[in-house]
């Protein structure tokens, strides 16, 4: 056990400088590394070769948890910083039984005797000073070292499969309004892309606001159709005797010529989007 404690302590350096760039700056590192070697320690009293695991590998997860375990029990924001934060804490809850709500910024900041800006930069002292423990293990598991910020969502990020089905949709979108009767697709156009009021696309069709509602609905109800035939689908409200002969075949055309404008590569490859100006432009000009 001394043997392997001794060959590995290198590893508890590295691990203490991989999560110490989570931890405020006053967050001593030489009480990590402690704490690390704690872990070390822990870990080599545990092991057990039998089950195959990599020493390094299994030390590695005691050593990191024993790391976060050591920071989430101590206090590590300086006394003034928490001296405010008592303080702050006890006039908000103060004022929040008088007043029977939670006080406003500026009720806060006057009981305090200090300006909005002077509340705002205590509150960030006061958040900087927490330890976001992203490193912490979530899994007990040896062989799946799983930490929080493998869990945590990332809302910017999206899932490769999500974009393509994204790219597809918008492309089959793009194809069908510019398929729409002339009148359709300007109605389409000039209300969801432009932005224009139903008067003015009245004014501009020479036309009622009435039949401008008429277009816009007839035009939402072909396109729902002959995007959902891309995929299989078939509208629940589909009366089957009124799709019998002309409009039956209209629509199985109009439905076909999305699917076959463009091929499947150029669909879900880097195509405008429809607030694009130039795809607005030529959606008008077919």
């Amino acid at each position: 056990m001394t043997r392997l404690i001794e060959d590995n302590l290198e590893l508890v350096n590295h691990i203490v400088f991989q999560v110490a760039i989570h931890f405020p700056r006053h967050v001593d590192r030489d009480d990590l590394a402690r704490a690390g070697a704690l872990g070390l320690v822990e870990a080599a009293r545990r092991f057990d070769d039998d089950k195959g695991v990599p020493f390094q590998r299994f030390a590695a997860q005691r050593i990191r948890g024993a790391i976060i375990d050591a920071v989430r029990a101590a206090d590590w924001a300086p006394r003034s910083v928490r001296s405010l934060s008592r303080r702050l804490e006890a006039t908000e809850q103060r004022l929040a039984s008088h007043l029977g709500r939670l006080p406003s910024v500026g009720e806060l900041a006057e009981e305090l005797g200090m300006s909005r800006d002077e509340l705002h930069r205590l509150r960030d002292r006061l958040f900087r000073s927490v330890v976001l423990a992203f490193d912490h293990l979530i899994s007990d598991s040896p062989d799946e070292e799983l930490t929080l910020v493998d869990v945590i969502e990332d809302r910017h990020s999206v899932e490769p499969c999500n974009e393509l089905e994204r790219r597809e949709l918008h492309a089959y979108l793009r194809d069908a309004v510019a398929l729409l009767p002339e009148r359709q697709r300007l109605v389409i156009v000039g209300y969801f892309l432009e932005e224009r009021t139903s008067q003015e696309l009245a004014l501009f069709l020479g036309v009622t606001e009435s039949r401008v509602s008429q277009l816009r609905t007839e035009a939402l109800d072909e396109l729902k159709r002959g995007i959902e035939a891309q995929y299989g689908v078939e509208s629940a409200d589909i009366d089957l005797t009124a799709l019998r002969g002309r409009q039956s075949k209209r629509r199985a055309q109009f439905a076909d010529a999305i699917g076959s404008r463009q091929d499947w590569k150029d669909r879900v490859g880097e195509g405008e989007t429809l607030d694009d100006e130039r795809v607005v432009a030529r959606l008008l000009a077919v």
